[in-house]
């Protein structure tokens, strides 16, 4: 007792006890601190996840690509490009014929000429189909 007197005489301000209180504050404000550090670290590795999972996704657009192509083609039916294309040869005749004025006469050769070539027609367009399945198929192995 006698050192604290002689510390307060010599103008030193003894150093006041802390408080039940605020040493519970002190310890609980640290705990909270360490707490928020936890919290940022983990959101920090939640960001570097979401950024890698974005990255992954984004690998996949091709493959996406390709499928949506694939599913369009598939999709695709042979016979309305087909009617689709006779209807507009028969305008363009039709419109044809009214500019010249004459009748069309159409004898059976016609017909079996008109039959050969619309079998040429659909050959022609199986066979794109063919090819755009192996350039997806090259496609798809590649990746």
């Amino acid at each position: 007792m006698a050192a604290n007197r002689a510390s307060t005489a010599n103008g030193a301000h003894p150093a006041p006890e802390k408080t039940y209180f605020e040493q519970q504050r002190e310890m609980l404000v640290g705990e909270i601190a360490q707490s928020l550090e936890l919290v940022l670290q983990n959101i920090n590795k939640l960001n570097r996840s979401l950024e890698e999972v974005t990255q992954v996704g984004a690998e996949f657009a091709p493959v996406e690509s390709l499928w949506s192509h694939f599913e369009n083609v598939m999709a695709k039916d042979p016979n309305e490009n087909q009617e689709g294309a006779q209807e507009g040869q028969t305008e363009h005749e039709d419109a044809t014929e009214r500019r010249a004025g004459t009748v069309p006469t159409r004898s059976g050769m016609d017909g079996v000429a008109d039959a050969r070539q619309d079998k040429v027609e659909e050959d022609t367009r199986r066979q794109e189909i063919d090819s755009d399945n192996q350039a997806m198929l090259s496609i798809a192995v590649d990746l």
